[in-house]
């Protein structure tokens, strides 16, 4: 018969790991440009747009891919070079499976890139759950381009592959947190729908104009059609043609009740449940 302190310790161990798995945070890692790293509160993690050692904007130490840690899945947007980025070779380091445009995801497979395992196929309007019931991951519209660049590596010859159609992703977390991760896109009517039916919590959307939305069409999209809790501003900055400003977006917004997270590449950002913000952590 174990003595009754003993037995108390034996319990306590026994349910700590119990409670480890209760609803807790959601981590949000801005790496620059749309490159982003979401911890969700099971400690599941999934990479979007990992383009970091090309990134001008993302910091020295997350360039070395090993530091992002164990990597459960890898969504890509659309075939560009700064959107895909160091997708291959972060998916064959944790033998993550890439989600990105059907059409992306056969090139990348007919060229040798992935392996068919890790670049399962899916479109716009589905919904997976790779990582478990509790995370819904639907591809929506984006209006952009996607072409993909690819430079032979025998040849040294660049030429443009099929990349699929520009997609953005609505990630439901285990405790009901919306991200919305646009991608690169202007402005649609359909994201008064998106706004209606999915009421995403977080919105990361394109501000620095030229190939995306300006932070004033960013703000009306934000406020008369997503109207979102936060905002996280992202695509800017990285080339002169992003000229747009997180200053510039968060005046056109006016009054609008979306708080925007001032953010800067490396920066980490927390929340525990869908209606309230938990701290902000800097580097």
């Amino acid at each position: 018969m174990r003595p009754p302190l003993l037995a108390s310790v034996i319990l306590l161990m026994a349910a700590f790991p119990a409670a480890a798995q209760q609803p807790g945070k959601v981590e949000i890692l801005w790496l620059g440009q749309s490159a982003m790293r979401i911890t969700t509160v099971q400690g599941k993690v999934i990479v979007i747009d990992p383009w970091l050692k090309g990134n001008p904007k993302t910091p020295a130490e997350w360039k070395d891919l090993s530091k992002l840690g164990k990597v459960d899945l890898i969504l890509v947007t659309h075939g560009h070079g700064d959107h895909v980025g160091d997708t291959a070779e972060l998916a064959k380091m944790n033998n993550a499976p890439v989600w990105s445009p059907a059409g992306l995801q056969d090139t990348f497979i007919t060229l040798g890139i992935l392996p068919a395992e890790l670049a399962p196929r899916m479109n716009k309007g589905g919904t997976i759950t790779p990582l478990g019931p509790d995370i819904k991951i639907t591809m929506t519209h984006a209006d952009h381009s996607s072409e993909f660049s690819y430079v032979d590596p025998e040849t040294k010859k660049r030429s443009n592959q099929v990349g699929g159609e520009p997609a953005g992703f609505i990630i439901e977390l285990e405790n009901g947190f919306k991200i919305y991760h646009m991608g690169d896109t202007a402005v649609f009517g359909d994201m008064r729908l998106i706004g209606e039916r999915d009421k995403p919590d977080l919105v990361m959307i394109p501000i620095g104009g030229h190939f995306v939305m300006s932070p004033q069409d960013a703000a009306y999209a934000t406020r008369e059609m997503l109207k979102p809790k936060y905002a996280l501003p992202m695509h800017y900055g990285t080339n002169p043609y992003l000229k747009g400003t997180p200053e510039e977006y968060k005046a056109a917004l006016g009054t609008s009740p979306t708080e925007v997270l001032m953010m800067q590449p490396g920066d980490t950002h927390q929340f525990d449940a869908p209606a309230r913000d938990v701290t902000k952590k800097r580097g």
